[in-house]
């Protein structure tokens, strides 16, 4: 493969590097962006869920933590996480934000400071929210259970631009590619944009490590059977928590940077069925419309989600023995669902086994195992005053955006990356995704991943960057739900 020099190469092509690649190109910056998966085309999206977890994520689908007790999922295609999650965009409260600004000593982790970052980004998306006549049976029990207990609830705000279930939109294929390019995916927004700026791509790039010098970094992998190596006068690791850490570890950087792997946090998540006399038919029409907005549970580390799945992940995730499971299936339109998602707080470590590959230890704590509890007790009121026949815990626990093991902080042994994006002690290697977070948000993190990537953006060109406000124009107003 021919050598190029680039300004910038980029790793990972999810929310992070995304809108990076964005951005830098758009400063006129001459940019690589490596991914390890394939790029499609939304019509061409598997239209199984399947089909979607092999060819569209790591390791089939799921890998599982050194206990399994959790199965983590995490994107493998162009765009990256962004192709594969439902899209949900909200901003991090004080809650979480604080907590960062104590743990990292960085002073600009806040709702005010961020705030400006999240608005550029907002500016080039088209956020909607789910109205109350495109509701599905799922999203009624759930917010006729809210009602019921007592409890608040709100509409989830997504990133989309036609998914009017009226005009017969069903959106059950979300989580494995948007077939009609609606989901704000960095596939279908930052990326193209970046290209018309002359962003370069290379998928099924497998990036093994880098080598920092004075002049550049070097980026080697392989294409296919090719071994393959880029340089740029700086590299940005934008390839998720366990990507990012990997390529660190795997560059033999474990012992510059103590902090290296620690911290890894993700939100474990619980699903419970519960089956109805009349059918619910939740997998038509708008995957998710509502979230709990009770201060209560925020105060408890929990949340609760009406969501739904296919055929495929309801056999996966229901449990029973095979007259039990067959019974379960049969019935599957009258299956409801809602999960519990746990702002967990007992770290986690990765590093790097004898084999080169990533060790993931991840073990569910008392804490989270209390929250999970406490949420799955409300999910069984809400049943039961809903009129349930019965209810099924899902016997697997998922978790879902993962964090940490990259750390951004002040402080050299208790932090991977400095205020400023680049590693300690490298200052041509940066990193901009997820594994930065010093903690768990409770809180969906796409969006504030997307807004510090503006703001490495600005602290890489350095200057203040001017709003692109590429969405205006289109259809951004939030629609009310009733709540």
């Amino acid at each position: 493969m021919t050598l190029s020099r680039y300004d910038y190469i980029i790793v990972g092509s999810g929310a992070g590097g995304g809108v990076l690649a964005f951005h830098l190109s758009r400063a006129g910056k001459r940019v690589l962006v490596l991914e390890a998966g394939q790029r499609w085309q939304a019509k061409d999206y598997p239209d199984n869920e399947l089909d979607a977890s092999a060819r569209l994520m790591w390791s089939g689908g799921v890998e599982p933590s050194h206990d399994a007790s959790l199965m983590l999922m995490r994107g493998r295609v162009l765009g990256g996480g962004t192709v594969i999650n439902q899209c949900l965009l909200d901003r991090f409260d004080s809650v979480a934000l604080d907590d960062w600004a104590e743990r990292s000593s960085i002073d600009s982790f806040n709702v005010t400071a961020l705030g400006r970052h999240y608005d550029a980004v907002e500016a080039d998306l088209s956020l909607q929210s789910i109205p109350e006549s495109d509701w599905n049976g799922n999203a009624r029990i759930y917010a006729d259970g809210f009602d019921q207990l007592g409890y608040r609830r709100a509409p989830l705000r997504r990133g989309q631009s036609r998914c009017d279930v009226s005009a017969g939109n069903d959106c059950m294929r979300c989580l494995g590619g948007c077939p009609r390019s609606s989901k704000q995916s960095m596939a279908a927004t930052f990326l193209p944009r970046a290209e018309q700026h002359g962003l370069e791509i290379v998928t099924g790039c497998h990036v093994h490590g880098v080598v920092h010098g004075s002049a550049g970094v070097t980026v080697y992998g392989r294409v296919g059977q090719e071994q393959v190596q880029f340089f740029g006068a700086q590299c940005v690791l934008a390839a998720g928590t366990l990507g990012s850490s990997r390529i660190l570890m795997n560059s033999g950087l474990t012992h510059a940077l103590p902090a290296l792997g620690k911290g890894f946090f993700c939100h474990p998540q619980f699903v419970t069925f519960a089956r109805y006399a009349e059918p619910v038919d939740a997998h038509r029409g708008s995957f998710q419309a509502l979230k709990s907005d009770d201060p209560r549970f925020r105060a408890a580390g929990f949340k609760l989600e009406n969501v739904f799945m296919g055929p495929v992940a309801a056999a996966y995730l229901l449990p029973g023995g095979a007259q039990m499971h067959q019974r379960l299936m049969r019935g599957y339109r009258h299956l409801a669902c809602i999960e519990v998602a746990v702002r967990d707080v007992t770290p986690g470590r990765l590093s790097l086994g004898r084999n080169g590959q990533l060790n993931i230890r991840k073990s569910l704590g008392a804490p989270e195992r209390r929250r999970a509890r406490e949420g799955l007790q409300v999910i069984r009121d809400i049943y039961r005053v809903t009129g349930a026949k019965e209810v099924m815990q899902a016997p697997t626990g998922i978790g879902l955006h993962l964090m940490g093991g990259c750390a951004q902080g002040v402080q050299r042994d208790t932090s991977v990356v400095n205020p400023e994006f680049a590693v300690h002690g490298m200052p041509r290697l940066h990193v901009v995704d997820g594994s930065l977070f010093p903690s768990a948000p409770g809180i969906n993190p796409s969006l504030t991943i997307m807004a510090l990537a503006h703001r490495a953006a600005e602290a890489l060109l350095g200057c203040t960057l001017p709003s692109a406000g590429i969405a205006r124009g289109q259809s951004i107003a939030i629609a009310e739900a009733s709540a």
